[in-house]
């Protein structure tokens, strides 16, 4: 067994990876050397082609059918196309992050950011994986609020290195998920910063709150943080408008509960915020990435059917 497990490692390690990394620098290569415009519909056309027929439609089909079980199945395959031609241009669209400014990002409530900015206190701003969830933080930057953000290394090392290069125009200061990534936004916090975060995935070891009717596992971090460090949660919603055009709302900070328990007041913002999360995806669940495995009963199914 040990010696399968080390065959296994030397293949993922000289063979594997340095494949998988030829085909992504040779699409990000061919994004890069198109048109913004031309390399988000080409991605977009390739995730409609390409997305269907991967393991994963299933699990975001299965996701969709239980967030919204009365949706008619034409309905169903228009939301699921819609998905993977909005992921195919979030994946083309890492070409070109640096080329999203003002005449491309349409903002709502940029007086909240400019605000948040010019008082020098803590914030916390958070949004979901929404149209282009990247297209956040590179606009904060722009409005001069670069956010403290914490993200997952590919596991593929060379892909990583391209990842990290590509979103330059998030800002330095990124951080690897973890002991450092946790040190990161507290430190970030204590100084009056900004952190971002994405809130809309399950953590097995969260706090079960209600999500299209469901009891669903979410992740407290953004509740405890704020609470801690009486910073204010902003929520910011990215739609894609047409093509590789968004606009940004940015909500104004949530209301903190007050004459509660630490307890009931984490589980009241964490609440607030599915609540929220829940509305912006119903009104454009097609711009939402349902390959979320959201509900732990989903896991059980899969696992029973043989699809976990």
């Amino acid at each position: 067994m040990r010696r399968k497990t080390a065959a296994a490692r030397r293949f993922k390690k000289w063979v594997a990876y340095p494949l998988q990394a030829l085909l992504v620098y040779a699409l990000y290569g061919l994004f890069r050397i198109l048109p913004t415009d031309t390399a988000s519909a080409v991605g977009g056309w390739m995730g409609r082609i390409i997305g269907p027929c991967l393991l994963a439609h299933e699990k975001a089909r299965r996701t969709l059918v239980t967030a919204m079980p009365d949706l008619p199945v034409a309905e169903q395959a228009r939301i699921l196309a819609g998905m993977w031609d909005n992921l195919g241009r979030v994946l083309a669209e890492y070409a070109h992050l640096g080329e999203f400014g003002p005449e491309r990002v349409e903002v709502i409530g940029a007086e909240i950011l400019e605000k948040i900015h010019a008082e020098g206190q803590p914030v916390l701003v958070i949004s979901g994986h929404f149209a282009n969830w990247e297209v956040i933080p590179v606009t904060s930057v722009r409005y001069g609020l670069e956010p403290q953000l914490v993200y997952r290394p590919a596991n593929n090392p060379y892909v990583d290195r391209l990842l990290s290069r590509v979103r330059q125009p998030m800002g330095k200061r990124l951080a690897r998920k973890g002991t450092e990534g946790a040190r990161s936004v507290q430190a970030a916090l204590k100084s009056g910063q900004a952190v971002g975060m994405m809130v809309d995935q399950k953590h097995n070891k969260g706090v079960a709150v209600p999500f299209f009717g469901r009891e669903a596992m979410t992740a407290p971090a953004v509740a405890l943080l704020a609470l801690h460090h009486k910073a204010p949660i902003v929520m910011v919603r990215c739609e894609r408008l047409e093509g590789a055009h968004f606009r940004l709302t940015v909500c104004p900070p949530l209301a903190m509960p007050e004459g509660m328990t630490r307890e009931e007041s984490v589980k009241d913002i964490l609440v607030r915020i599915n609540r929220q999360l829940e509305e912006w995806i119903r009104e454009r669940p097609e711009q939402w990435l349902w390959l979320h495995r959201r509900w732990s009963e989903m896991k059980q199914e899969e696992e029973r059917d043989g699809h976990g």
